[in-house]
């Protein structure tokens, strides 16, 4: 004979009140980070959205000029000729960053998962620099390039290299280079972390059971270590991605708000910084907006694409 389970209904009613209650609890705990959200950061993004849809002289808004600010930054000079000036720069510090930072930092963190004495204490130096403010890095490395007094040209003569010695910040060949490279000097504790702590998820077993079946190291890297740590790779590119794009302390402490020399070291947001605050164009507002609101629509949809692109590439290794 068939028996019917029966539902009490007090009980019924406590398990819904105790979810409903989960529920509210956890909105109680998310409300100020988004209420903070809204603030700092919706709110500024609409705010300067809308003033780029807008002429304005000063700090007074005109007529409602839809597309013209947009126009003007890719038909009229100055813009036209820094904005894609700037925009390549950018990108060439976050392929700078993927070749130098990420990959050396990936290799930084797989030589200290090995090694277990000292790991704590070259985990820290690693990501000392990074706890530094980069106005303050970008400075110190300005110093230390100095063709006068700086000891990086001081020591290539020492060791007979003087031929190598050169005004780094000074020639348009190697300055982007430096920002370059003092931004992946500055930032590859970053991913050593990141990677140092996907790393250590991995189950040891596996790559145990890899190395009695033979595999080399380096096999049981690219085949094993590598393809788990896509997860890892996919948040650190992103973070890359959008550091690269809004990159503004180190290029400024290096080449000055200018891009010096001769635009060299210029940035997106240098040019929105100058254009707002340093262009002395009365429809300054406007058309720094339209660089921000660019920046932003840039970041947002390349961020998403790769993290697609990443995500695809998850799920078929797994």
């Amino acid at each position: 004979m068939r028996t019917m389970s029966v539902i009490n209904p007090r009980r019924a009613r406590t398990r819904y009140a105790g979810i409903a209650l989960s529920k509210t609890t956890g909105m109680v705990f998310v409300l100020p980070a988004l209420i903070l959200f809204a603030i700092f950061i919706l709110y500024p993004l609409l705010t300067a959205l809308s003033y780029s849809f807008f002429d304005w002289t000063g700090i007074l808004r005109g007529d409602f000029s839809g597309l013209n600010n947009y126009v003007t930054l890719f038909t009229t000079l100055p813009y036209s000729e820094q904005l894609p000036n700037a925009f390549m720069h950018n990108v060439v510090l976050f392929i700078g960053a993927m070749l130098f930072q990420n990959t050396i930092g990936l290799g930084l963190a797989t030589l200290l998962h090995r090694v277990r004495r000292f790991k704590r204490f070259f985990q820290t130096m690693y990501t000392l620099p990074y706890l530094v403010s980069p106005l303050v890095v970008g400075y110190l490395w300005s110093l230390m390039l100095s063709p006068l007094f700086g000891p990086v040209n001081s020591i290539l003569r020492g060791i007979g290299l003087g031929d190598l010695a050169q005004p780094w910040l000074g020639n348009p060949q190697t300055a982007i280079w430096v920002v370059v490279f003092v931004t992946a000097w500055q930032w590859v504790g970053f991913p050593v972390l990141l990677y140092g702590a996907a790393l250590g998820g991995i189950p040891e077993e596996i790559d145990e059971a890899a190395s009695l079946d033979g595999a080399s190291s380096w096999q049981r890297f690219r085949d094993i270590t590598f393809p788990m740590l896509i997860p890892a790779i996919g948040t650190v590119s992103v973070l890359t991605f959008i550091g690269a794009m809004e990159a503004f302390a180190i290029p400024y402490a290096l080449g000055g708000s200018q891009g010096s020399p001769a635009g060299a070291t210029d940035v997106l947001s240098l040019m929105f910084y100058r254009t707002a605050f340093e262009s002395g164009s009365t429809n300054a507002i406007g058309t720094s907006s339209a660089i921000a609101t660019l920046l932003f629509l840039f970041i947002f949809g390349v961020s998403i694409l790769i993290t697609w692109l990443l995500s695809r590439a998850e799920r078929r290794l797994y």
